[in-house]
């Protein structure tokens, strides 16, 4: 997490007073975690850059929402990487037995209609996160979102938006959809996700933008594809958005990551909502077709 050789000119003293850990707390991170990782001068004596500074407070934060140390550690390592997780390449490096499929922008907006009525809205107090690009094609979402986040518990919506995250102007009172803005160089640009991590319900699908598509309507515009209910993908998708949430807001996004750190519940599938979800997909798709 250090910048620069140059960069590196905090003691760590200094870092201590910074943060309020105790010297003796950071040296035991570093031995047993390897953070934070100090650049040694000739006489042996740490040195930490302000980068240091802000990645211990985060994992203060963390560790004060309930996070183990070492899990928080990790969260911080991630999102100290030169860009932000891209959710759909999370999916297939986790779970390769994915397999994508080319659909037109029709057909995924028909299959996340699908996983919205059927599964987010009946969920119990379920983890919703939705990619959507640009905050154009949000707007055109925005009331059936204020509608998911009143049956939610978290409901985070990520696009181009300006400024800093904020609830969604759908509606008014606290249940409504976190906005988390996206850098123009974040992957989460061109990607589309539609993730409900529940125990009873849970379902993730991701898609990323082939690229060269300029001149193609939007709506036949072709995203790569994976969508899943397997728990653990559905989680390890959930987690990549709460990084990206984090990235932006460590304070508002810890919460979440606590309530995502464990492994989720292994249940039964209600087979019944997903037949009946399949079964609203293909009415959506043919609707789009005509």
């Amino acid at each position: 997490m250090i910048s620069s050789d140059e960069d590196a000119v905090l003691s760590i003293g200094d870092l201590s007073e910074q943060t309020g850990v105790a010297v003796a707390t950071l040296r035991m991170w570093e031995n047993r975690h390897g953070f934070p990782r100090s650049q040694r001068l000739a006489s042996g004596h740490r040195r930490y850059t302000r980068n240091d500074v802000k990645a211990v407070l985060d994992v203060i934060a963390r560790r004060e929402a309930g996070i183990r140390l070492e899990a928080a550690i990790n969260d911080v390592a991630e999102l100290a990487r030169p860009t932000s997780p891209s959710i759909f390449a999370r999916m297939r490096q986790t779970h390769p037995h994915l397999s994508p499929l080319r659909l037109r922008k029709g057909t995924l907006l028909a299959l996340s209609w699908a996983i919205e009525d059927e599964f987010c809205a009946k969920a119990d107090r379920a983890r919703i996160f939705g990619s959507f690009q640009r905050s154009a094609f949000y707007d055109k979402a925005a009331d059936r979102w204020l509608e998911l986040a009143r049956v939610a518990q978290v409901a985070m919506v990520f696009a181009d938006f300006p400024g800093e995250p904020l609830p969604s102007e759908s509606g008014n009172g606290p249940y409504t959809p976190v906005k988390i803005p996206l850098a123009e160089s974040a992957p989460m640009r061109r990607e589309w996700a539609v993730i409900c991590d529940s125990p009873e319900l849970p379902v993730a699908l991701s898609a990323w933008e082939l690229p060269g598509q300029g001149n193609v309507r939007d709506r036949d515009r072709i995203f790569e594809a994976v969508w899943t209910f397997e728990p653990s993908a559905v989680r390890e998708a959930a987690r990549a958005c709460a990084g990206v949430a984090s990235g932006v807001d460590a304070a508002a996004a810890a919460p979440v990551l606590h309530a995502l750190a464990g492994d989720p519940t292994r249940g039964i599938t209600d087979l019944r909502a997903a037949s009946e979800m399949v079964g609203r997909l293909v009415t959506y798709v043919d609707n789009f077709g005509r």
